[in-house]
């Protein structure tokens, strides 16, 4: 995976963002979730880059951007840092494509950063709801915990949580770039330092809005999803009732890994009414 750099650098006051584009034409943004980076769009990027103008980035705290404590990592600070790097880019009405905690990133950039889209495709998305459960919950109750835990336990839950994500299992070296920025003493407090600033009332913030959303929109689901199963298209489509929803038979929450050809047939698609 040592291909996929990010050339680019975006200064915030909590340190540096890395973010890298291809091609050329109508402009279509990638944002991604946790535990993972702009490394789960290699495949996606390149094929939508031949006919369209492609960004991508690592959000603070993750992938090749900068890791430090004392960094404000929560849903409202990236949406912010989202806003500023479209703001940077000057897109003022860009395609963006979001995946899990991403969709609350590019839902909160919308609906209370007042930056527009063009359109939004959500996939295996955090949107709201009640989605503080299982080991994320874990993390919020015993960060100091986690934080202590040997380093050779740490990094088998992590690899465990990233296996978990995947219906078909990864082709090889991807777990292992994907484990790598969680390595480590500096690693370690930096997966827990992300995932205990992430709450469910940043998503809360906007849910009111979600029936204003005038801008086309997809939703793309994972069947097999472990981490954020049907149920949370299905709410989120209620609150969206102009929005397509599609599913993706036998693919987890990482349809980048699971179904890449499927997930970007539907990017490709166009929206009816764009």
């Amino acid at each position: 995976m040592s291909h996929w750099t990010l050339g680019e650098e975006f200064e915030t006051p909590e340190g540096v963002m890395r973010w890298g584009s291809l091609g050329s034409g109508d402009p279509v943004v990638l944002v991604h979730g946790t535990p993972y980076s702009s490394l789960l769009w290699r495949d996606i990027a390149p094929a939508l880059a031949r006919t369209r103008k492609v960004y991508f980035f690592d959000h603070l705290g993750f992938g090749q951007s900068e890791q430090r404590e004392g960094q404000d990592l929560g849903l409202a600070a990236h949406a912010r840092r989202f806003a500023g790097l479209l703001d940077h880019w000057g897109l003022t009405r860009p395609g963006v494509v979001a995946h899990d905690i991403g969709g609350a990133v590019a839902l909160r950039t919308l609906l209370l950063e007042e930056r527009s889209f063009r359109d939004l495709t959500l996939f295996d998305a955090v949107s709201g709801g009640e989605w503080e459960r299982g080991l994320f919950r874990l993390f919020l109750e015993h960060e100091d915990v986690f934080r202590q835990l040997p380093g050779y336990a740490h990094e088998a839950l992590v690899a465990a949580h990233l296996r978990h994500a995947t219906a078909t299992g990864f082709r090889p070296g991807v777990l292992e770039a994907f484990l790598a920025p969680w390595r480590g003493e500096a690693g370690q407090a930096a997966f827990y330092r992300q995932y205990t600033q992430v709450r469910q009332a940043d998503t809360a913030a906007y849910e009111h809005l979600l029936g204003g959303i005038e801008i086309p929109v997809r939703l793309v689901w994972g069947r097999e999803d472990r981490i954020l199963p049907p149920r949370y298209a299905e709410w989120l489509h209620e609150r969206v009732p102009h929005a397509e929803l599609h599913w993706i038979e036998g693919a987890g929450h990482l349809l980048q890994e699971d179904a890449p050809s499927q997930l970007l047939g539907f990017l490709t698609a166009g929206f009816p009414s764009a």
